[in-house]
């Protein structure tokens, strides 16, 4: 049985890679915090590994060279990266470090895939009204969580992938069309105002991060296309 490393597999990301992976016949082995000290012995007897750094990690680029260095070592001759839609948006300094990440990624000796999904759907809580930062009308392309762990199991299973960089979005919509569809309004506030509530719990560096990312989408959105998608969940065999 094909054994692949999930590097942050415990998070819903790396749950949803590892179902999928485990519906396709194939081991999902979940790596975390704890197996750190000695990765490249985590990862042997692996064919792949499923890279998904931390949320908002401080510095994306450390993490995945630690982790690319770890697969060499341990013998992992294929990586698929977990990076995100538009990653070179210098208005998104977390975007910014995605995209040194992948730089990497492309240049490590190994067989590397890129997967970029949009916004996952499951992030907007459609159970009551919505409160957002950011204009509820510009575009979004929204990928769902098991379709991106299906797209990932592809692409760490198949042939063919290899060199390979695809966005990921199951459907394009703005917030308030999908509030509209569920029946529930939407509330736009400040990015202050989110500051003062959402944000508090979380460290300066994140709080401003994620205004500067909301503030890049009430301008611009996040379009994905969702072809790619569509084109990896068609070649998956049932």
């Amino acid at each position: 049985m094909t054994r692949v490393a999930v590097l942050g597999g415990h998070g819903k990301t790396g749950r949803s890679v590892r179902a999928a992976l485990e519906d396709r016949g194939a081991t999902g082995v979940p790596l975390g915090r704890a197996d750190w000290p000695d990765l490249a012995g985590a990862l042997r007897g692996c064919a792949a590994a499923y890279l998904i750094a931390p949320n908002l990690h401080p510095d994306e680029p450390a993490y995945v060279a630690e982790a690319l260095a770890a697969a060499r070592s341990a013998g992992v001759g294929r990586v698929v990266l977990h990076s995100v839609a538009s990653p070179y948006a210098p208005a998104m300094p977390h975007h910014l470090g995605k995209a040194a990440a992948e730089d990497l990624v492309r240049r490590s000796g190994l067989a590397w895939t890129v997967l970029q999904p949009g916004a996952y759907l499951q992030n907007l809580d459609l159970s009551g009204p919505v409160r957002i930062a950011y204009s509820a009308d510009v575009p979004f392309g929204f990928a769902d969580l098991a379709e991106v762990g299906a797209a990932a199991a592809t692409v760490l299973l198949e042939d063919g992938h290899a060199g390979a960089t695809y966005e990921l979005a199951t459907r394009v919509a703005t917030v308030r069309e999908l509030a509209d569809e569920a029946g529930v309004p939407v509330e736009v506030v400040t990015p202050e105002a989110w500051a003062a509530t959402d944000g508090a719990g979380l460290d300066p560096r994140e709080r401003e991060w994620l205004q500067a990312m909301f503030g890049y989408y009430d301008s611009h959105g996040l379009p994905v296309g969702t072809l790619p998608l569509r084109a990896l969940l068609g070649g998956a065999r049932t």
